[in-house]
């Protein structure tokens, strides 16, 4: 079967590398254009671009998939398949109907919850306890194409979104190959979404302040589903600082918002109950864990943290 794939992160490598792995011809990577990364602006390719490389995989960057020259360089390469994992931009109706058995999506949320660009963030965020991947066959909607195939994982309370990043984007690859073996059995048996889903946003930074009248069990869930970007973050001392690792405390009877206890380092919330700050970045410093942070900076019970 010849394959095109399409995808950008790391999240959509380990699905590229089972199909190398399984034997399938990927003759074409399609990934978004290098973009600047970090302080310095130094322009890097795209996870998926060093992966197909690596494996003598030509790849195509185009800055829009709804061109002429972008629908010929897939015609050029005849794919029975199209796979898409975490591509990043919308495919128009010419190229899902290019491939013989269409496009078939990896996305990491057990659809039809969580479509959109951040599924897995938002899936921590809203303190989920199961998340997963689905196989999709695509359609022109966001995500709203039939069902094929899902698997799913317990999500611990303390996991971040990070974590149960990696191991979904494992996961995903697996599940890729279970439908492509089932899709060349013709045993595959594809199932309308219903309409009604949490929309998962692409994430920004105005996700980050901590209100403490919130409860401790939302914010914690807001620590983990921020980390690794853009993290959670309040104020203190008239400066900014990220909370990178949480866990909730016990009761106290503390104003939400300030310093209810130093040892471990735990700020009241609205529900009456603590949550304990484990790793804290500092505004200009590096991530440390709040007992360091606290050797160096004076912080007193009663103390507010604002957002």
């Amino acid at each position: 079967m010849r394959i095109v794939y399409m995808g950008t992160p790391a999240f959509a490598v380990p699905s590229l590398e089972r199909l190398i792995a399984d034997g399938y011809e990927v003759t074409l990577c399609v990934t978004q254009p290098d973009k600047p990364v970090g302080r310095k602006q130094v322009l890097t390719p795209p996870p998926v671009k060093d992966c197909a490389l690596k494996h003598g995989i030509p790849v195509y960057q185009p800055t829009s998939m709804k061109t002429d020259e972008a629908l010929d360089t897939l015609k050029a390469h005849a794919p029975d398949l199209i796979v898409v994992a975490a591509y990043g931009k919308i495919l128009p109706k010419a190229v899902l109907e290019l491939p013989k058995y269409g496009c078939i999506n990896v996305h990491a949320s057990l659809l039809p919850e969580y479509r959109g660009a951040a599924p897995i963030q938002w899936a921590v965020l809203r303190g989920e306890r199961e998340a997963g991947v689905t196989t999709m066959q695509m359609d022109v909607g966001l995500d709203t194409g039939d069902m094929l195939l899902r698997s799913s994982r317990e999500v611990p309370q303390d996991m971040t979104a990070g974590e149960l990043h990696d191991l979904l984007s494992v996961d995903g690859a697996a599940l890729l190959s279970e439908t492509l073996v089932r899709l060349e059995a013709g045993t595959l048996e594809p199932t309308k979404q219903p309409e009604e889903s949490f929309y998962a946003p692409m994430l920004d930074k105005s996700l980050s302040p901590m209100d403490f009248g919130k409860t401790a069990w939302e914010l914690h869930n807001q620590v983990r589903g921020l980390n690794p970007w853009p993290s959670a973050s309040c104020r203190l001392h008239g400066k900014s600082m990220k909370v990178h690792k949480s866990e909730i405390g016990g009761e106290t009877d503390a104003a939400p918002g300030t310093v209810c206890a130093l040892d471990p380092l735990s700020v009241a919330c609205g529900d009456g109950k603590s949550l304990r700050l484990l790793e804290v970045q500092y505004e200009g410093k590096q991530r440390m864990k709040a007992a360091d942070f606290l050797r160096g900076h004076a912080v007193t019970l009663g103390e507010p943290l604002f957002d």
